[in-house]
């Protein structure tokens, strides 16, 4: 994973109501993201995967790729340095 708030982001979303039948927006995804991490926390949310990775593991694998692949997409250029460090402030 590229990093921390990668991971976090991409377990919420997994972790949401929203379905990849849905085809969400960018959008759609970062407010199912944010909502989900309101609601659940992170710890809340990791323990969602770890137990569909559990009860589920043929599914929940092809849910996490797809999680994983929107969240790259809805975040690609929404790195703010004021809140978040972007590597770009890294260096």
């Amino acid at each position: 994973m590229e990093s921390t708030f990668e991971a976090v982001r991409a377990e919420a979303l997994f972790a949401s109501m929203l379905q990849m039948s849905q085809g969400p927006a960018d959008a759609d995804v970062r407010s199912a993201v944010t909502s989900t991490l309101r609601r659940m926390g992170e710890r809340g949310c990791a323990a969602t995967v770890a137990t569909e990775f559990g009860d589920h593991p043929d599914t929940a694998t092809n849910r996490m790729i797809w999680a994983l692949r929107m969240i790259r997409h809805a975040y690609a250029h929404s790195c703010t340095p004021e809140v978040f460090a972007c590597p770009a402030t890294l260096a």
